[in-house]
């Protein structure tokens, strides 16, 4: 059996798949939005760690399933969201700044006035915005004393961390940073030092099909040996395997992806 976490937005879903691929448990929570100005939005990373494990156990009880008897645990999650958590305790020094915040646009408009986004562009693929993670890095870097001292992830690389205690990732997470060279896989050294973001503060960046460790949090030592961002999820749980295979989540605002060639591929319009 396969025990898929799916880290999302406002909640947390799991579902317990037997080896025919049939769901034989469910369960799932919300837990809390935080805003604490206009624009701004975070969550309690470890408010999020206790929903997952609390919505992990109620599915695999829903499956009545011996949780020592997995072949393996799946993650998807909410991307771009940040969590910034001390390196020696575990603990979080801050609330995850998630996607939706806006805390850091000046900064973005800064950086485009000053000619960056060619850059940016060329090595992520993406554009210069607030939506993605890089910024949000800085900002915690800047405006929390704590922060100096962490290591950074995304909601996948804190579930491997609390999981299986390794400090990684995967690359369709990466890839939605805004330090991550799509090309070469690797973080962009230039990129990290234009926003001041020390390489070794950030999770070791692995394929997404992928053994990350192993965990006893729910009985026995099972591996975690898959990791994908949701949409980049949906899109291969859609069979779009091949080059111009194309999906669009009507639940997240304009979220669509398309399938590429390994080359990649340059789109002339400007969009994230």
């Amino acid at each position: 059996m396969i025990l898929a976490i799916d880290q999302g937005t406002t909640g947390s879903t799991c579902l317990v798949f037997d080896r025919e691929g049939r769901i034989r448990g469910r369960a799932y929570s919300e837990f809390d939005q935080i805003f604490p100005r206009p624009g701004w939005v975070e969550h309690d990373p470890n408010q999020i760690w206790a929903v997952t494990r609390r919505v992990a156990a109620h599915a695999l009880a829903d499956a009545r399933a011996d949780p020592a008897s997995l072949d393996a645990i799946g993650i998807t999650n909410q991307r771009e969201t940040i969590v910034a958590w001390d390196p020696d305790g575990g603990e979080p020094v801050h609330n995850a700044l998630v996607w939706q915040d806006r805390r850091t646009a000046e900064r973005c408009d800064e950086l485009r006035a000053a000619g960056h986004e060619p850059l940016v562009r060329e090595r992520t693929g993406l554009v210069l915005d607030p939506y993605f993670s890089a910024t949000k890095i800085e900002w915690l870097a800047r405006n929390v004393e704590a922060a100096r001292g962490a290591v950074f992830g995304t909601i996948d690389s804190w579930l491997v961390f609390k999981l299986t205690g390794r400090h990684a990732t995967d690359v369709t997470n990466a890839s939605r940073t805004m330090l991550f060279d799509i090309h070469r896989r690797r973080w962009d050294p230039d990129l990290c030092a234009l926003l001041g973001v020390d390489e070794a503060r950030l999770p070791e960046p692995l394929p997404s099909a992928h053994v990350y460790g192993t965990t006893g949090e729910f009985g026995g030592e099972v591996p975690v040996a898959g990791i994908a961002g949701d949409q980049q999820a949906a899109l291969f749980g859609q069979a779009c395997r091949e080059p111009a295979g194309w999906r669009r989540t009507p639940t997240a605002p304009a979220a669509s992806c398309c399938s590429t060639p390994a080359s990649g591929c340059r789109s002339p319009a400007r969009g994230c």
